[in-house]
């Protein structure tokens, strides 16, 4: 697979979850990637949150969720 078609995969991975209410918690980088935590809070009962995390590899991926990050803290 080409490194854009692993960049295309890894940022409709992301969209999917930011589609689906997850907003990023957190991110941990090394030398294999970036893993990066997706966090729904849902408002049920004890007000419990589901993560989600993913593993990114390439970097426009890494780029693209670095300017979600940005994007949702000027929102917040």
């Amino acid at each position: 697979m080409s490194s854009y078609q692993e960049f295309l995969n890894e940022r409709d991975k992301i969209d999917y979850l930011i589609q689906k209410g997850y907003k990023i918690s957190g991110v941990t980088e090394n030398l294999s990637g970036a893993f990066v935590e997706f966090e729904l809070q849902t408002e049920g009962e004890a007000g419990t949150n589901e993560k989600e995390v993913l593993h990114i590899l390439t970097a426009d991926a890494r780029k693209y969720f670095s300017s979600l990050i940005i994007k949702q803290r000027s929102v917040v």
